[in-house]
């Protein structure tokens, strides 16, 4: 029942007519409302459809980012100086260890070896005629015929001789090295970059390389766990941080390439750091992929999986029955009286169409999945299951 105050200086105003009309008006307003509220106790409860909360073994993955690296890259630098006189591989080239890549100009070089050879002649003859000369020098002096220091000096200039032989030996040992250094070749397997040099430029020490050598496979792909992280991988694994690289039971590892493509490789742990960085509170990890098809590039930054030793059972719900507010993500609930209620959740990683709530639901409890918007906490509901129920 509805109740209109009325004013009576109101009354003074009005006429008796006018009074008469706008009570009527009000008892026709408070009649229509209290009509309302009846026709909406007595309406059936909307219908929604639900969808039960379904277990399910599902292998729990960690993502990091990661980055490739190489295991062999080198810039070719030439040892020696001189006129570049060849270049035998065109840019990007694929090359083979000892494939021949640069020739220096070598005809300083092998002059220089035909010196040091003649050198090498020259005290080995020398070295016979001090050894000549000691044996006279000996023979005299036991005859008392020559000075004890006449011997001496001639003994002397023996081991001159001879310690000029060894330089002359050790020179053209540098003479054929330097030689050697005019041909460049590759020292692994791997692609080479851009060439930076050009037929008859001058080229050395002190130059800028040449050109740049990648191993592209295998190659590796560095990325850090944080101390929780790592520890419970140690205890999944039951190893230790020395031994984690050379057991069989370590993670699985899996990439995700830039344009966010997955890599049809699996990589496998070859290396765990000695030390957790104080910076960032985490510890290196190395993964090695066999990157047949060249698909991981040296430098390339990368989203790392790890999966899980062994799959857990995991309760999951469809995500079109997940809501947000301001507290957080909450689903509403129908209890077996057929009663909405609203349940706060913690969710964790999205599978499929589905997604996994590790905190807030049990298995088998149904959630609404349409017709949320007809619906709030506390009111009784007409609940049908959805024609399609996940984990089916």
């Amino acid at each position: 029942m509805s109740f209109a105050f009325i004013n009576t200086n109101f009354f003074g105003r009005e006429s008796a007519r006018g009074i008469g009309t706008k009570i009527a008006l009000i008892f026709c307003l408070s009649t229509a409302h209290a009509a309302l509220a009846q026709d909406q106790e007595n309406a059936p409860p909307p219908k929604v459809s639900i969808a039960a909360a379904y277990t399910e073994e599902i292998t729990d993955e960690a993502v990091f980012i990661g980055r490739a690296e190489a295991i062999d890259k080198v810039d070719i630098v030439a040892r020696v100086n001189g006129f570049l006189d060849s270049q035998a591989v065109e840019d990007g080239a694929l090359v083979k260890k000892d494939d021949l890549l640069f020739t220096i100009e070598p005809d300083l070089y092998e002059a220089t070896l035909e010196a040091r050879k003649a050198d090498l002649d020259r005290a080995e003859a020398n070295l016979e005629l001090a050894k000549v000369d000691l044996a006279r020098k000996e023979e005299l002096y036991k005859r008392d015929a020559t000075p004890e220091s006449e011997r001496d000096i001639a003994r002397a200039n023996e081991l001159v001789a001879e310690a000029e032989v060894k330089a002359a030996n050790a020179a053209i040992q540098q003479a054929q090295l330097d030689l050697s250094y005019t041909q460049i070749h590759a020292p692994f397997d791997g692609r080479i970059g851009r060439v930076t040099t050009s037929v008859g430029d001058v080229v050395g020490p002190t130059n800028p390389p040449l050109v740049n050598l990648v191993r592209e496979a295998p190659i590796y792909v560095n990325f850090s766990l944080n101390e929780k992280q790592f520890t419970t991988v140690l205890e999944q694994v039951g190893e230790n941080p020395a031994s984690l690289a050379e057991s069989n039971k370590s993670p699985n590892v899996h990439v995700t390439l830039p344009n966010g493509t997955e890599l049809d490789e699996t990589g496998e742990i070859v290396f765990v750091d000695n030390r957790i960085d104080p910076l960032t509170g985490a510890i290196t990890v190395r993964a090695e992929f066999d990157n047949a098809d060249r698909l991981i590039v040296d430098g390339a930054f990368l989203s790392v999986h790890i999966e899980a030793l062994e799959p857990t059972l995991q309760v999951l719900i469809p995500q079109a029955a997940l809501q947000r507010d301001q507290r957080g993500e909450f689903v509403l609930v129908v209890n077996d009286k057929q009663m909405v209620e609203q349940r706060y959740i913690t969710t964790g990683d999205v599978v499929g169409s589905a997604i996994i709530v590790s905190e807030g639901l049990r298995e088998g409890e149904s959630v609404i999945v349409e017709g949320l918007q007809r619906v709030r906490p506390g009111v009784a509901v007409d609940a049908v299951v959805a024609t399609e129920q996940p984990g089916e």
